[in-house]
């Protein structure tokens, strides 16, 4: 089943110092974090600050591109997670036809916010999710620090959010 999401916000992995992007249903009663790279948190913090360059960026370019075309960006779905890594769809429609391509997560999401798109996460992607491997060998230490960043994601409240100095 899909759940319809929406960006929480953009924080650090506090062991890592990678972006994650915080997706929660519409109802924040469930969430799940993405690991992203640095250039597309930028992409999604300036979209979530409405910050307008003098040219256009890569995701800026890719919407303009279809608007122009008359393809519209109908949703995104998060819909599966294999090694951990993420996959994800973009919905496109043309004149009555529907297309699917497929795409990371971080890009889906950045166009998303740009079209003002429904972004939906396969419920089984959330329960997965909760299962993270973040190594090869988990020892005891390892589970605690796993268990540490699961307890800090969990507990993030909007107002908890870092923003992004690019």
């Amino acid at each position: 089943m899909l759940i319809e999401m929406k960006v929480s916000g953009l924080t650090i992995d506090p062991i890592t110092n990678t972006p994650i992007v915080i997706l929660k249903d519409l109802q924040e009663k469930k969430a799940i974090p993405i690991w992203i790279g640095l250039f597309e948190a930028s992409a999604i913090a300036t979209e979530l600050e409405k910050i307008n360059f003098s040219r256009p960026m890569t995701h800026d370019l890719m919407y303009d591109i279809l608007k122009i075309l008359n393809v519209e960006v109908t949703s995104i779905e998060i819909c599966d997670l294999k090694n951990n890594t993420f996959f994800a769809n973009i919905h496109l429609s043309k004149e009555g036809k529907s297309f699917i391509i497929d795409a990371r997560p971080s890009d889906a999401i950045a166009l998303a916010l740009r079209a003002s798109a429904q972004i939906f996460v396969d419920d089984q992607v959330i329960e997965k999710s909760r299962t993270i491997d973040f190594g090869t060998k988990v020892t005891d230490l390892d589970k605690l620090k796993d268990e540490k960043l699961k307890e800090f994601l969990e507990n993030l409240s909007p107002e908890e959010f870092g923003k992004y100095k690019m």
